[in-house]
């Protein structure tokens, strides 16, 4: 679309109705103060961007008006927040300045934007700690708005919904970094409807091919699911009216990440998840009778559909971290299904489906909207470690640790309930009373019993703390929390001991690499850390300075260093065209079955162990530190991670030749056991051609067959030949194919 082709008065009259659209969805009761700020900032972003267009080739203020209705709608912000959105790239992109900002509209929405322009300037680099430090940066803003956060990440789902005119690498990197960071973020704010769109959209782009096999299969089965869905709420409807007099029931479809999510974990096709759908019935009460009736309506569903009790959530005597509050249960309906209910009063919904802007929808007031804002604010620091960590990539790995993290709930000797995050231990329960009781913990009670301090909670436990004033933590207790706040709290502690060994062991690790003719720099420094399977620079300092890593570790990482893979391509040597001379080693390595980059580069490579590719499975290339290049399934448990954190130590690659190697691939076979079972399942395997038995354990119990078996193959046609023909067998329930070691 080129300018000339484009109608400006009626793109014009589409500016003016998207911005009347703006205020007519708004959450949030606006003021005519709210109205004017609203329009002067929706005026200035305007003219700022009057010559700027999208890719797509619209003009560029959509973008703003659509992340402000995003901020509006879906989130439930203010109009400080909402002027702010229209605003928000406007200091990136256009001459005016945060100054410009701040004498039209004030510090509070200059400082807001100064913000979000200060992450959109830290670009993605070609390294690690600069990508980390990019989240960190965003991360800290926290420190001086919520806002700012909020607006980022409806900043994000714009982008998300609209990069069809991006490339697809870039496409692909910036859904890894969504899920990566952006979608755990809007999980941990409340935010469950921006999460949902986050991971949906973020597996349309690494995971497309599925994403569209799961989508088309859901718009296949919609008239039968719409129909049993019907057949579900008629019965409750009816049974309902007569207990409660003013609700609503509708059914809604699963996530296609979560479905995705479910065959994954369950080793299932789509056919095999059963709760691909859930009913919500949401009920009209005052705050004083919500509770009694959410039981009630429980009562009524129970009556009329089976319960699973394992799958009962009661999040409405104990809310979650994040506000959420409902009461949950799965029945088993008509036809065998399990199905997900969820029971909420409006007020819960409101929580639910715009988090913690729901608290305050009412408060209108400049005085109370800081007020809350800093509640949240505070509530969310909680998730953060401390502000003074010294590597970026420790700070965000930190931080996510409780962001999608399974809750518990604990009492107190009093009977005060706390939650934790699941797989949470007494230190941690002991942090989240007070420091002091965590810094002098000396042991712990769970039920009245003494137990060690890496014992794990369970829900319902009552722990009691051992406090000793003399008793100090160690560096051992990092191995005994989970929590990123227990964690924090200890590291400050041993910080200034580890700080003096850190300093001196850089120090000492300058001269040390000095006498190898190895200049010092942050990318030595990264390749060390990688080399010695270290988490952190710290790490390697620290251990240097207590004289852990030796003289003869460090002369050992010069020598591969200087041979290594990761140098042979970045120097972009060709190896001879001539096969090279088997070596020891030679087994695992491998040459032309595939090809990288764009040029179809034939280079050598290893098949990594956590995903176990054969040919045919779609894969990419990861270029280690020392181990050269490591091949992985796109769809590896690792692969988000990695595209996310090492984008630029990603290649492609392809298959060819593709029946010059063999490979190992091992299947988890379960079903009901049968006489003659185990003959026929060897038979059919060795009727396969290129299918050799490497391995094979088979065990029956209590009528249960199982059988674990390792096979060599050459790529995953025969491979997927292979299973459907065992799947065919009497009696077989499920052929796994096992990625993990």
């Amino acid at each position: 679309m080129t300018v000339e082709n484009i109608d400006l008065e009626k793109e014009n009259k589409d500016i003016t109705q998207a911005y009347k659209e703006l205020l007519r969805v708004s959450y949030r009761t606006l003021s005519e103060e709210d109205k004017k700020l609203i329009r002067k900032a929706f005026d200035v972003a305007v003219d700022a961007h009057k010559e700027q267009r999208r890719k797509s080739g619209e003009a560029y203020i959509f973008h703003p008006i659509a992340v402000a209705k995003i901020v509006a709608e879906e989130i439930g912000l203010g109009a400080t927040a909402i002027a702010s959105a229209l605003l928000h790239d406007v200091v990136e992109d256009t001459p005016i300045t945060s100054q410009d900002i701040e004498k039209m509209f004030g510090i509070k929405i200059a400082r807001i934007v100064e913000g979000l322009t200060k992450i959109s300037k830290v670009k993605t680099d070609h390294d690690i700690s600069i990508q980390a430090e990019n989240f960190r940066k965003m991360l800290l803003t926290l420190n001086d708005d919520i806002r700012v956060i909020l607006i980022k990440i409806a900043d994000r789902l714009h982008n998300m919904q609209t990069m069809n005119s991006m490339k697809s690498n870039k496409q692909e990197q910036i859904s890894s970094e969504t899920l990566y960071i952006y979608a755990p973020l809007a999980h941990r704010l409340g935010l469950y409807n921006i999460k949902t769109q986050l991971e949906d959209l973020g597996l349309k782009y690494t995971e497309p091919e599925i994403f569209e096999e799961i989508q088309n299969k859901i718009s296949e089965t919609k008239e039968e699911q719409e129909q049993y869905i019907k057949e579900l709420t008629d019965k409750l409807d009816k049974a309902l009216k007569v207990e409660i007099s003013d609700y609503t029931i509708t059914g809604r479809p699963k996530s296609i990440f979560s479905i995705r999510r479910k065959m994954r974990d369950q080793g299932v096709p789509f056919e095999k998840v059963f709760d691909k759908f859930a009913l919500r019935i949401v009920y009209k009460s005052s705050p004083e009778n919500e509770k009694f009736l959410a039981w009630k309506i429980y009562s009524v569903i129970t009556d009329n559909y089976q319960p699973n009790p394992s799958r009962l959530r009661d999040w409405i005597s104990s809310p979650k971290n994040t506000g959420y509050e409902a009461l949950h249960t799965t029945v088993m309906g008509h036809k065998g299904r399990w199905v997900e209910v969820q029971i909420r009063s409006e007020r819960m919904n409101e929580i639910a489906e715009k988090g913690y802007a729901a608290h305050y929808k009412y408060k209108n007031s400049e005085e109370d909207e800081e007020k809350e804002m800093e509640e949240l604010l505070n509530d969310l620091k909680e998730a953060l470690v401390s502000a003074n960590s010294n590597n970026a990539i420790d700070f965000v790995e930190d931080f996510k640790l409780n962001l999608y993290a399974k809750e518990i709930y604990v009492f107190t000797p009093n009977g005060d309930i706390k939650s934790l995050p699941k797989g949470a231990m007494p230190l941690d329960f002991a942090f989240s009373i007070h420091t002091e009781i965590g810094y002098h913990a000396k042991g712990a009670k769970i039920n009245g019993k003494l137990v060690p301090l890496n014992t794990q909670l369970i829900s319902g436990d009552q722990v009691e703390i051992i406090t000793d004033p003399t008793q100090k933590p160690n560096p051992s207790w990092l191995d005994y929390v989970v929590t990123s706040r227990a964690r924090s709290r200890i590291k400050n502690i041993l910080n200034d001991d580890q700080k003096k060994k850190s300093d001196y062991g850089k120090e000492l690790l300058l001269r040390k690499l000095r006498r190898l003719k190895i200049d010092f720099s942050e990318e030595i420094v990264n390749e060390l850390v990688l080399f010695l399977h270290l988490k952190t620079s710290a790490d390697l300092f620290y251990k240097i300075g207590t004289g852990t890593i030796d003289n003869a570790t460090l002369k050992k990482f010069a020598s591969e260093r200087s041979t290594s893979i990761y140098n042979f391509f970045k120097k972009k040597i060709r190896r001879n065209a001539s096969s090279p001379k088997k070596t020891e080693g030679a087994k695992e390595k491998h040459f032309d079955s595939l090809v990288f980059g764009d040029a179809h580069d034939r280079l050598e490579y290893t098949l990594a162990t956590c995903c176990h590719p054969i040919a045919g499975d779609e894969v990419f290339g990861f270029i280690t530190v020392n181990e050269g290049i490591k091949v992985h399934r796109k769809d590896c448990s690792n692969s988000i991670s990695l595209q996310s954190k090492y984008i630029y130590r990603i290649i492609k690659a392809r298959w060819i030749n593709s029946l010059e190697h063999e490979f190992p691939v091992t299947l988890e076979i379960k079903g009901i056991d049968s006489i003659g079972l185990a003959s026929e399942l060897t038979r059919v395997i060795s009727n396969n051609m290129n299918v050799n038995i490497k391995t094979i354990s088979l065990s029956s119990d209590a009528g249960i067959f199982h059988g674990t078996i390792t096979l060599i193959v050459q790529n995953n046609t025969v491979l997927s030949r292979l299973i459907n023909n065992i799947k065919k067998l009497d009696g077989i329930e499920k052929v796994t194919r096992v990625y993990q070691n």
